[in-house]
């Protein structure tokens, strides 16, 4: 078994992959738009999602995280529908993941020592994604 997430965004997916490829030093694979995909004559394609991100990843750690733009006829609930968590090797990994995520976001618990963490924070990043951010 594999854990995998996906996280679907209304519009904006390319500029929130490539800020989380950017704060977890990785970078964005496999971009695909929805102009990409073949032409299905029974689904036809709405022109205003031709340019909207069909599919994309980042590896986060070794766990593949997906991207996508929901097709205009779709919304995406975006933030409270899962809560992603990063264990971090040390303090001050969280602290600089946890700082990075913040910036335009909301901090629900900065990092600190609590039972089940040397080091934990939850936080609400500028896309509404609510993050979980520990140590080992």
């Amino acid at each position: 078994m594999k854990f995998e997430l996906f996280i679907s965004f209304n519009g904006n997916c390319r500029e929130a992959m490539e800020f989380y490829a950017k704060v977890f030093k990785s970078e964005v694979l496999d971009v695909m738009k929805y102009s990409d995909a073949p032409a299905d004559p029974s689904e036809p394609m709405d022109p205003a999602d031709a340019d909207k991100i069909m599919y994309a990843h980042v590896l986060i750690g070794d766990k593949n995280i997906m991207f996508c733009d929901m097709p205009s006829s779709i919304s995406a609930v975006v933030g409270n529908n899962f809560v992603p968590t990063i264990n971090a090797e040390s303090q001050e990994e969280v602290m600089r993941i946890f700082n990075e995520l913040k910036e335009g976001g909301e901090s629900y618990m900065e990092p600190q020592k609590i039972f089940f963490s040397e080091c934990y924070g939850h936080v609400k990043d500028r896309f509404g994604i609510i993050w979980n951010i520990m140590q080992h």
